[in-house]
């Protein structure tokens, strides 16, 4: 990646093979694991489990962001995941880079 060491640029790569939907099934499953918790009795518990869901919801961010705006994914792979057409980049810079190049 551009402008970025070689742990942040690893941590990226790994990030981006875990799917985002799989952060908000963690962060819905910790909410549901505090709400037992706290029906049981274990207030303490319910709170400290209960506190993870934003934490997991931010790191769920992270890999959205990471995806869509890293520097390596070409313009048709950041648009497929989710993001928009470069503001930067005139009509036929786009269409040229998201044509397919021919094989010489």
């Amino acid at each position: 990646m551009k402008n970025e060491d070689a742990v942040t640029t690893n941590v990226e790569m790994q990030t981006r093979r875990i799917p985002s939907i799989g952060f908000l099934g963690v962060a819905i499953g910790c909410m549901a694991a505090s709400a037992l918790l706290m029906i049981s009795g274990r207030k303490t518990w319910a709170n400290f489990v209960g506190q993870w869901a934003p934490t997991i919801l931010i790191l769920g961010t992270y890999n959205k962001i990471a995806k869509t705006f890293s520097a390596p994914i070409d313009e048709e792979q950041r648009i497929q995941h989710g993001g928009h057409p470069s503001l930067l980049k005139s009509p036929e810079e786009l269409t040229r880079q998201m044509s397919p190049q021919p094989v010489s």
